[in-house]
């Protein structure tokens, strides 16, 4: 018992001795509202914000820049919670977006697909002030949120519809990403608790096509980087498999490892580590390297 209290310590003083390691490397400017005046949106005090996270030393030439969307099942979940990727991608030479959307049963997914588009909107016409390069914006995401980077990836409307001329995309990261093939996964209802998605997706099954990215994949899309935990939900794996081998089959670069032993928590909370793989395989595909 008292290894494990002395164990359970050192581990905690190691961990703030990193966090304080990250927060002295970067500055965050927090709680910036991503919607518009001009924007037929009614903005959201909590739910419209995001934080910019930028190395603490001024970069000479714009860096690439991460926007990130947390998951947390479309109905729960924060921008606070996620410090952490923000800290380690500035450390790593990144500008970091870590955003809020707004949440199920007040909206559904297309509408926190739309609060997205408006976050990356917002950071292609400001994030120079912050020295980040709006011609090098990449989105990534964790669980509902990995299903809506792809959404951002593969849906050029949703940029064209809130009057941006292209998508601006250029390249997304799914972790362990849920909602790529919500059509089957709701025909299906296999577990006793599925209908609870009806709240974010609806009850038309156009309208759970229409939200799952997997029939949204056509030659041209930006590079995407994969990942699912070998113990993580069946469905997440069984998706982004199909997911990866549509996007091969029209000739989009893509990426898919699966990381044995991971559960879906944890595949979050491993980028935490500088040296994780993601982090390395992003530098990867920011470089041309991939």
């Amino acid at each position: 018992m008292l290894y494990s209290i002395h164990v359970t310590r050192i581990l905690v003083f190691v961990l703030i001795s990193l966090a304080s390691n990250l927060i002295h490397a970067s500055h965050r400017t927090k709680n910036i509202s991503y919607i518009s005046a001009s924007s037929t949106v009614k903005a959201d005090p909590e739910r419209h914000l995001l934080d910019v996270y930028a190395p603490n030393r001024k970069p000479q030439t714009p860096l690439p820049v991460v926007v990130f969307i947390h998951g947390g099942n479309w109905d729960s979940g924060s921008k606070n919670i996620y410090w952490f990727i923000g800290r380690r991608l500035a450390k790593q030479g990144f500008i970091a977006v870590i955003i809020n959307y707004r949440l199920s049963p007040n909206v559904m997914v297309p509408a926190m697909a739309n609060d997205c588009a408006h976050a990356v909107q917002w950071t292609s016409q400001h994030i120079g002030e912050y020295g980040g390069d709006p011609n090098r914006i990449y989105v990534m995401g964790h669980s509902a949120g990995g299903g809506l980077a792809a959404l951002l990836a593969t849906e050029n409307e949703l940029f064209t519809g809130i009057g941006m001329a292209k998508n601006p995309v250029k390249g997304a990261i799914l972790d362990d990403p849920a909602g790529i093939n919500m059509y089957d996964y709701l025909l299906k209802m296999e577990y006793p608790d599925d209908k609870k998605y009806l709240a974010p997706f609806g009850k038309d099954p156009a309208g759970w096509k229409a939200a799952s990215p997997l029939f949204k994949v056509r030659a041209g899309l930006p590079p995407m980087l994969l990942y699912t935990g070998e113990r993580t939900y069946p469905s997440i794996i069984s998706g982004t498999k199909a997911f990866h081998e549509k996007l091969q089959s029209v000739g989009v670069k893509t990426q898919y490892r699966e990381l044995p032993g991971k559960k879906h928590v944890p595949m979050v909370t491993q980028l935490f580590w500088k040296r994780n793989i993601i982090y390395r395989d992003l530098l990867a595909l920011v470089n041309g390297k991939l």
